[in-house]
């Protein structure tokens, strides 16, 4: 159960730099992440929501419209759309018009099985609306191990779709793993093939990526790689808050901060809505952990998002452990949160993948205890779309019962 009460307001600096006036919190998110649907056709094995199967208790149309009009009232600006494969939901297409209609920009992230030549055109007469077709692989061989057989040739259609429909500026969205780092420059020449934009995320053990991540997280000297192009590439490709781990390698020899916020945003600046109306901390972290509340037992989204006991908690001062007597505290912030708590490290300890080794000790000291997954839509039998590295990789006899509902049929209730 959660709790939401009035806590001391923690004074805010006059001046300061941007990231101590950020970790006090704002009044809106500035990035609200809102999975519409567990529903999806494929099976990544990285799947941060375990998604597959919907959740029949998912919000309703007229709940979601909802939803939006507050985000209206509290004036934020856009809203990253996810799942899931979104545009599964029926009324995928009728939220969108009504978001973008009430002046909440959209931002939504699919495979690309929806997005035909029509659906193209519709997108790029559309202000406000920005699309990301996920791909994790420059090659169909690299990306369908992880997403499955066909999703290669369906994520390249879709972007000549929007291509040929004069939609500016897609965003190929690609989640960084050991066997796709050297194809960055592939990568690249993708996004400009097709007049996108590249935006590179990192792989969180969360989910079925917990699974996983051992085989796919990037080696140290792969971050040293990645942290290498992203300082000579940054410029034009996108990050977001992914790698501000990377960044002590500019303090250790001068080669500067990469592009970004390079802060945990978690109930800060950024959050997540889930189908069912649950608000986490960050979309990394879909986990009882980091419950903030829900928008229809708790008052609404703005009433969580200001009240919630866990944002206010988060946006109090921290303590961050051992790593504020590194010398590149100030650079990399002590990492990712998620990270951390899904590979069984303590909070206020090093990143998994600290690149100055401090968290390959910590991973190696055989204390820590590696919290189950607090859901898992999963589909329950393999389907044609199942990636190779699914079928290596499940563990089945590990994964925790599912907390909700699903229904059996992943598509339960949606017309393809």
């Amino acid at each position: 159960m959660t709790i939401l009460e009035t806590r001391p307001v923690v004074a805010r600096p006059e001046g300061g730099t941007l990231i101590e006036q950020f970790e006090l919190g704002l009044d809106a998110p500035i990035c609200l992440t809102w999975e519409l649907t567990y529903a999806c056709n494929l099976e990544c094995a990285h799947c941060l929501s375990s998604s597959g199967r919907r959740d029949p208790r998912e919000l309703t149309t007229e709940q979601c419209k909802a939803v939006i009009d507050e985000l209206q009232r509290m004036q934020v600006f856009y809203v990253n759309i996810g799942g899931g494969e979104p545009t599964i939901r029926p009324d995928f297409w009728e939220l969108l018009d009504y978001a973008v209609s009430h002046d909440v920009g959209v931002k939504f992230s699919t495979n690309g099985v929806r997005l035909n030549p029509e659906r193209a055109r519709f997108l790029a007469s559309t202000d406000y609306v920005d699309v990301q077709i996920s791909l994790d692989g420059a090659t169909a061989e690299v990306n369908d191990y992880v997403r499955g057989p066909g999703s290669y040739d369906t994520a390249i259609t879709a972007l000549k779709n929007l291509q040929d429909a004069g939609f500016k500026d897609a965003k190929i969205s690609v989640v960084c793993t050991r066997q796709n780092i050297g194809q960055l420059d592939e990568f690249k020449a993708i996004a400009d093939q097709y007049g996108a934009t590249l935006r590179l995320t990192r792989l969180r053990p969360s989910g079925r990526g917990a699974d996983v991540w051992d085989e796919l997280h990037p080696l140290p000297e792969q971050q040293r790689e990645l942290y290498d192009w992203l300082m000579a590439n940054g410029e034009k490709v996108l990050t977001g808050d992914s790698f501000f781990h990377l960044s002590a390698f500019g303090e250790a020899d001068g080669g500067g901060a990469l592009p970004g916020l390079n802060l945990c945003g978690a109930g800060r600046v950024v959050c997540l809505i889930d189908p069912i109306g649950d608000v986490y901390a960050c979309p990394f972290a879909i986990h009882e952990n980091f419950l903030a509340g829900n928008i229809l037992a708790d008052g609404g989204f703005e009433n969580v998002w200001q009240m919630s006991e866990l944002f206010n908690d988060l946006r109090a001062p921290q303590t961050s452990g051992a790593c504020t007597k590194c010398a590149f505290f100030d650079a990399c912030r002590g990492g990712c949160m998620a990270a951390k708590f899904f590979t069984g490290l303590p909070l206020d300890g090093p990143d998994p993948e600290c690149v100055q080794g401090y968290g390959e000790t910590a991973l190696a000291s055989g204390e820590r205890i590696i919290p189950l997954q607090g859901q898992d839509h999963s589909k329950k039998n393999p389907t044609r779309n199942q990636p190779v590295m699914l079928t290596l990789s499940r563990r089945d006899d590990l994964q925790a019962p599912p907390v909700s509902a699903c229904a059996e049929n992943p598509l339960a209730g949606f017309t393809l």
